[in-house]
């Protein structure tokens, strides 16, 4: 009898069959520009995989993805480094477009952009692909969000609650505490799986994430998808795409799954170097029409289904602090709710630097209870409150006495940053940062 890992091994053969290419066709690159390669043939539609070989044998082939067509050549756009290919190398078509293994292994693994395992825990043997490109789930097969979903993290478990289902991003410029917040969510979440794309990010960062961030208890239950900015754009574009596709798997399997993705905006980027280089036009600020076009595409792919569900986070990093930029103004609109982190904050020491004011889960109100929606909406007329006064109660202009409401928020605040402010490695649940909430006193109480 076969061992299970060749039982598995001859199962996915025997599952390529149909899908294999007899006869090779082929064509011939005719020129190189840049990140792309331009061929005569083959007979091949957007989106297939070619291998470009050379006639040096020591030269590995070079898997190309078809981005466009320029006439009759072929565009296609490399998935490794572009070496010793030039006129006349052999352009294959492999009768496939790229996919994902998926199923229950890949928990604890950490996968490269195209879903190759980059750990030392060998082969992945998960029998079953999932396309990297899929429709998101329709419209009148979602669920319903009606069920919150706790982060470990008081000031969005109380404030901004999310549900099953939701996408919601994470505003930031860089140094704001983004990926430490990511790790408490990622170890404290009551979501089944998780699965993480670190896209763009430097290499040492990745390793920060995983070691620092994650650590073993958040990585037992998780998907690490990497694609660093040192690889070609379309890897790390499709990074993101084979974290949706691992995503909707599980999603498939009924679990409520977790998928964060740092950063959509470095995927944006991606597509706007892939875009430039088969000659879209330039559209604000250098970003290209298709970006606009393949980000709902892309986000919309998370939500509840009809049994499981994934809950969507995407940090989005702000150039320059300017919420309003292109990418921060497009995600906005596509999702469910945001939270802001505020560089004052975090210069004050305050983490996580969450600006609660400049936040909002839009579908809160239909999650939590009438009593916690009023602890919060209190608790925000004092933030509010005090934020409008707080240049002159710095400077010492302000004398108690002359506006009780604001009085009362004074006296409040030392409590409301105690429950804002939360350390790394702290995990509060669900009921235990309702009954914080709900012991702060608010204007309705005492003050009006």
């Amino acid at each position: 009898m076969a061992p299970p890992v060749v039982k598995t091994l001859l199962e996915a053969m025997r599952d390529r069959l149909p899908k294999t290419e007899l006869v090779p066709v082929n064509g011939k690159v005719v020129e190189v520009i840049g990140i792309v390669i331009e061929s005569k043939g083959p007979d091949i539609q957007i989106g297939d995989l070619c291998e470009v070989r050379t006639r040096n044998r020591d030269v590995p082939p070079l898997q190309c993805e078809v981005v466009g067509f320029r006439g009759d050549r072929v565009l296609l756009m490399p998935l490794g480094e572009v070496r010793r290919i030039g006129p006349g190398s052999d352009v294959f078509s492999m009768g496939k477009s790229l996919g994902v293994r998926v199923g229950f292994d890949l928990l604890g693994r950490v996968l490269g952009g195209l879903g190759e395992p980059l750990d030392d825990k060998g082969p992945v043997l998960a029998s079953e692909e999932y396309p990297l490109h899929a429709d998101p789930p329709h419209p009148l097969k979602r669920r319903r969000i009606d069920t919150p979903l706790a982060v470990g993290v008081r000031a969005i478990d109380g404030l901004l609650t999310l549900g099953q289902g939701q996408r919601v991003g994470i505003f930031s410029g860089s140094g704001v505490g983004k990926s430490t917040l990511l790790g408490m969510m990622a170890r404290n979440t009551e979501a089944d799986i998780n699965v993480i794309a670190l896209v763009g990010e430097r290499g040492r960062e990745v390793r920060e994430f995983l070691s620092r961030d994650l650590r073993e208890e958040g990585m037992k239950r998780s998907v690490v998808v990497v694609a660093t900015s040192d690889q070609p754009p379309l890897v790390r574009l499709k990074a993101a795409m084979t974290a949706t596709a691992v995503a909707e798997y599980f999603r498939d399997q009924d679990a409520n799954v977790l998928l964060m993705m740092d950063s959509i905006t470095r995927v944006a980027m991606a597509q706007r170097d892939v875009g430039l280089a088969i000659g879209e036009p330039p559209a604000t600020r250098g970003y290209t029409p298709s970006i606009f076009a393949f980000l709902p595409r892309l986000l919309e792919r998370a939500g509840a289904g009809e049994k499981g569900s994934i809950t969507g986070i995407y940090s989005v990093l702000v150039e320059g602090d300017d919420i309003n930029e292109p990418i921060s103004d497009a995600v906005r609109g596509i999702l469910d709710g945001h939270i802001t982190l505020s560089r004052d904050l975090a210069t004050r020491n305050h983490y996580p630097a969450i600006d609660v004011l400049g936040s909002i889960s839009r579908i809160m109100n239909d999650l939590v209870s009438e009593s916690q929606q009023k602890a919060a909406s209190g608790l925000r007329e004092l933030l509010a409150l005090y934020r409008e006064a707080e240049e002159l109660i710095n400077l010492g202009a302000y004398k108690r006495g002359g506006n009780p409401r604001l009085d009362f928020a004074i006296e409040q605040k030392s409590r409301i940053d105690s429950f804002l402010r939360q350390p790394v490695s702290e995990c509060s649940s669900f009921e235990q940062t309702l009954e914080r909430l709900l012991s702060i006193p608010i204007l309705e109480d005492e003050a009006k």
